[in-house]
């Protein structure tokens, strides 16, 4: 039995274990691919774009449609936030155009290699080439997960941070929406905003 399961192991997810992880939780991070962080070590053209500095209703400002229901969960966990818990893990941040973040390496690896060390610091159990089959349930609580390969995993909460479909050959193929959706959540239809060349 994990406290907690965290599932997805791109920078939703390994932040999420680590941040579980510094409670003294028992923490295992679940991932169907080989390797942890491939979005992130990909984004920003490589150098990876960490956050951005603006104040928050400036950045509420540029999110398609109506971003006014990032409002709550930037509450909780904003863009200094992210600052501060990328600096604690000793990477060094600094501010392009538009108040962009990247770390002063220009290099996304030094960011996913930062998180991987945490990990272990942590003591956080990683599985990969795990996909995950479905959440587990039982009276209404969940109690753990299912791999696709029949082995159940039990642990008191689980995580999901598996994103959407935004970059499929990442692993990003919209998994989590079917889990959501058997835990109650209303799932709205997906988009893609289509890019002018």
């Amino acid at each position: 039995m994990t406290d907690v399961i965290v599932i997805g192991g791109g920078p939703a997810g390994l932040m999420a274990a680590i941040s579980a992880a510094e409670t003294g939780a028992s923490v295992m991070l679940i991932d169907k691919g080989e390797k942890l962080g491939r979005k992130l070590a990909i984004s920003g053209g490589g150098r990876c774009n960490v956050t951005n500095s603006m104040p928050i209703d400036d950045l509420i400002k540029h999110i398609p449609g109506n971003g006014k229901f990032l409002y709550s969960a930037l509450s909780k966990f904003d863009n200094r936030d992210i600052i501060d818990f990328f600096e604690g893990l000793g990477i060094r941040l600094k501010e392009e155009d538009h108040g962009r973040m990247f770390p002063v390496s220009n290099d996304a690896k030094s960011v996913v290699a930062a998180l991987l060390k945490r990990l272990r610091q942590q003591r956080v159990t990683i599985k990969v080439n795990a996909p995950v089959a479905a959440v587990i349930y039982r009276d209404g609580a969940v109690c753990g997960v299912k791999l696709k390969s029949g082995e159940k995993l039990s642990a008191a909460e689980v995580i999901v941070a598996v994103g959407g479909k935004s970059v499929p050959q990442t692993g990003s193929t919209g998994d989590g929406y079917a889990w959501a959706k058997t835990a109650g959540h209303t799932i709205t239809e997906s988009f893609t905003r289509r890019r002018c060349h």
